[in-house]
This record gives structure tokens, C-alpha cells and sequence, in this order.
């Protein structure tokens, strides 16, 4: 059955299950790089007996990878028609390679084997998922801290709040209990003791940086003088910075500890896993959302900061520019950082229009202005000229008559006389 693979999405990733020929097969065809997915660890939710003692042999014989879910490798989701089950919310199916073609797999559903029928499995396979899922954002991140050249313990040392400084000591106890997982392979009950109660203080202090970035916000939307705007978003460069790198620190560490979590359940209560994952799986996504309005809105607001400051840019040539590439850099590092949690947002960055350019469009208006007012005023003065040469024809035969019956009059008189 080397040609067989039987395929589980869960929303974020992809596993391929089958033997290691085969499965290697199919990634190639598709062009999909990929991850170790441990299914040996799979073993331990099987329990005792023949028949699980066989399901756990055809376990330690498969071969699994796991593929981070992107556009390219959503797409075979639709394509070898994965079948969504509403009660795990987890997409599964199976292909296979047809006799005598060594590239190439076509949907086949009939029959498929035992590992997506026992429900056991299938949710261990899927809590694994999600583990490596949270791994890969667990390093993303860590590459973003690096990226940013910010030590986030650093810039925790450098608040005087006890919230923060807390989280530095937690890091240290979660970073030792993922050592020992590594190590032992599960999450014992002494282990777990040790991280149980921290993320009380990881919630805080995320808290903690989204009303920081709420504030920021809310000041720029207060600023309506160039000036102020230009001191603010000038701040707010390297304040939004240091914010986003203690969320960012906050998520791996929650992500670390869901990791912990679905160990741990899958070592004591493994009938639980899939319930637990799809509960840890929409708490996720509730800090993600929480996380998302907060950077969005302050985006926004500089968004708005930087339209005003376009707006006034010729009566202020310096500070307005500085405003907009001010929000342009929010806007960016906003951006980076949503992507290193999987958040989609679209980035817009406002162009600084330069004093020159809005002068020349300035002087354009002017010129159009003025070229009204002079057909105004050559109308007009047509106007008044015309009038005032009707005024005159009039005086002018007013007085000609008064001249003429004077003369007329004064005809009379003579010949009377």
C-alpha cells in the first residue's frame, strides 16, 4: 500500500500519513516542503490489547508529514476533495498513486484505512498537528524578535511595572518544561505543576501592552495641530516597537503553554484531546482577534494622522512629511508583526506629497481661480463699458435735443419780434 496516503487538515496544517516512499512521493509531486510529524508518539493513546497492539504497529509503520496550511497546499484540500467532519471539524481523505505511473495521485475515498477510522488516533494526530502548528509560530517569532533587534527581556527590565517584570521569570519556567518535554517525549504531572498557574500572568501583561497601544491611539486621535501630530508619531515609532515585541513575546509564550497542555492531556485524559484542542484552538484565535483590533485601530489612527498632515503640507513644508513617513513605519512594523502570528491585514502607506508638488497643484488652482476671475471681469467690464456707452448715447442725445429746441425757441422769439 507504498501508493496510499491518507491525508487530515485541521484549518492550519496538512498531514500526510502513509509509508515513507510514498508519502515522500506524494510532497514531491506536489511541490510541498515539509515536517517530521511524530506519529510514534501516537502510540500511547491506543491503550493495551491485540487489537490495539496491532493499531499501534501499523502506527510505528506509517510515516507522517506535516505541511504548514498556505494558499499552494490549502488547494489540495479542494482538489482530492477532503471531506470535513462537523463534530472534529477536521478534513480528511485518501489518495493514491495509480499502478504503473510514478507521479501523480488521484482521489480515492472507497475504502479508506484504519488510522482516519479510529477516532482515538485520528484526534491524536490532529492534537500533534496543532502542536507543530504553534511550534512553527513559536519560531517565527523568535526569528521577528531577532529580526527587529529587540531583546524583549530587555525591554521588559526596562518597565517599572510588576506585571512585566513577572514575565520574564515565567519565560524562564517555560523555556525548562519544554526542555524536559523535548527530553522525556511527554508532560508529566510534576511538569505541568510547574507552568500551570503562569498564564495568569502572560494574560496581564498582554493586557498590559494593548492598552498601551489603545492609549496611543486614542492621543493621536486627540492631536489636531501639525505639531503635536509630528511630536506624537514621531514617538510612536519607537513605543508601538517595543509594544509589539512584548505581545509577540506574550503569544509564543501562551502558544508554548498550549503546546504543554495538549501534551499533557494527551498523556492523562487522551478521550479529551479533541474537545481540549478545538478549545485551545478558539481561545487562540479570541487573543488573535483581541490582538488584531488593537494594532488595527492604531494603524488607523495614523492612517488619519497622516491624511491631515497631506492636507496641511504647504503651510507645514517639514513636519507633515514627517508625520506621514511616521505612520508609513507604524503601518509596516504593524504589518510584519501580523504576519508572524498568521494575521491578515492589508497594509496602506500614505505618500508624503512633497512642498513642491502641492505647491505646483496650489498655483495650478490659483491660475484656474484667477483665469475665471479675469473672464469675470472682462465680462463684467464689457458689461460696464456697453452700459456706460448707453449712458453716454443717452446724455449725449439729451443734450443734443436740449440744444436744438433752445434753438428752436430762441427762432421764435426772433420772429415775433
Amino acid at each position: 500500500m507504498d501508493n496510499e496516503i491518507q491525508l487530515i487538515s485541521d484549518g492550519d496544517g496538512l498531514a500526510a500519513i502513509g509509508a515513507a516512499t510514498g508519502v515522500e512521493c506524494f510532497l514531491a509531486s506536489e511541490g510541498l516542503s515539509s515536517k517530521d510529524l511524530g506519529l510514534q508518539r501516537l502510540t500511547s493513546v491506543v491503550g493495551t490489547g491485540a487489537v490495539v497492539a496491532q493499531a499501534g504497529s501499523e502506527i510505528a509503520a506509517e510515516s507522517g508529514r506535516w505541511v504548514k496550511l498556505t494558499s499552494e497546499s490549502a488547494s489540495l484540500v479542494k482538489k482530492y476533495g477532503l471531506r470535513e467532519s462537523s463534530k472534529t471539524g477536521l478534513s480528511t481523505g485518501v489518495v493514491k498513486r495509480p499502478k504503473g505511473q510514478v507521479r501523480g495521485f488521484v482521489e480515492f475515498v472507497k475504502a479508506p484505512r484504519s488510522l482516519l477510522t479510529n477516532p482515538a488516533i485520528l484526534a491524536g494526530a490532529a492534537g500533534i498537528m496543532a502542536q507543530i502548528a504553534m511550534q512553527q509560530t513559536m519560531n517565527e517569532i523568535t526569528d521577528y524578535l531577532a529580526t527587529i533587534d529587540e531583546k524583549v527581556d530587555d525591554v521588559l527590565r526596562a518597565q517599572k511595572d510588576s506585571v512585566l517584570a513577572r514575565v520574564i521569570g515565567v519565560g524562564f519556567v517555560i523555556e525548562e518544561a519544554m526542555t524536559i518535554r523535548g527530553k522525556r517525549g511527554r508532560v508529566d504531572e510534576v511538569t505541568w505543576s510547574k507552568v500551570q498557574a503562569v498564564p495568569a500572568t502572560i494574560a496581564e501583561t498582554q493586557a498590559y501592552a494593548l492598552r498601551q497601544l489603545d492609549a496611543l491611539a486614542e492621543k493621536m486621535e486627540r492631536k489636531t495641530k501639525i505639531g503635536d501630530l509630528a511630536t506624537t508619531a514621531n514617538q510612536a515609532g519607537s513605543i508601538v516597537r517595543e509594544w509589539l515585541a512584548v505581545l509577540a513575546r506574550c503569544f509564543q509564550l501562551q502558544d508554548a503553554i498550549a503546546v504543554l497542555e495538549l501534551d499533557r492531556v494527551l498523556d492523562a485524559s487522551p478521550e479529551e484531546l479533541n474537545g481540549h484542542r478545538l478549545g485551545l484552538k478558539a481561545a487562540r484565535q479570541a487573543r488573535l482577534d483581541h490582538i488584531s483590533r488593537s494594532t488595527g485601530l492604531l494603524v488607523a489612527r495614523m492612517h488619519t494622522a497622516a491624511g491631515t498632515a497631506n492636507a496641511k503640507v504647504l503651510l507645514h513644508p517639514t513636519k507633515s512629511p514627517a508625520v506621514v513617513q511616521s505612520s508609513n513605519h507604524v503601518a509596516i512594523v504593524v504589518h510584519d508583526f501580523h504576519g508572524r502570528l498568521g494575521i491578515e491585514s492589508g497594509r496602506q502607506s500614505s505618500e508624503a506629497r512633497r512642498w513642491m508638488h502641492a505647491a505646483v497643484e496650489a498655483r495650478d488652482r490659483a491660475i484656474g481661480t484667477g483665469a475665471k476671475g479675469v473672464d469675470v471681469a472682462r465680462s463684467l467690464g464689457s458689461d460696464t463699458f456697453d452700459r456706460a456707452n448707453s449712458v453716454k448715447g443717452k446724455l449725449s442725445s439729451g443734450i443734443t435735443e436740449r440744444a436744438r429746441r433752445r434753438r428752436g425757441d430762441e427762432a421764435e422769439r426772433d420772429k415775433e419780434g
